[in-house]
């Protein structure tokens, strides 16, 4: 049986809360962590429909959950040009 593997490691201002974000809806075969502000994640399965699949999932909840834990850091920074 053929076995497919894929890593996507990317840089965040909050990469702990990234990971974080990522963790609950990691499917089997699918492992997220934070080192840094790295966030590595390593997604293997043996159909490279199903990884390929599952990398377009990741790929679109990465991106909502750098959004997302981004908003802190850019709300304070505005505020902070306010003042």
């Amino acid at each position: 049986m053929m076995q497919v593997r894929g890593l996507i490691a990317t840089t965040h201002e909050d990469a702990p809360g990234v990971a974080a974000s990522l963790a609950p809806d990691n499917l089997r075969g699918m492992t997220t962590t934070a080192d840094g502000n790295l966030v590595t994640t390593v997604i293997e399965g043996t159909q490279v429909r199903s990884v390929i699949a599952s990398v377009d999932d990741y790929l679109m909840n990465l991106a909502i959950a750098d959004e997302t834990t981004a908003l802190p850091h850019h709300k304070q920074g505005r505020n902070e040009q306010r003042e």
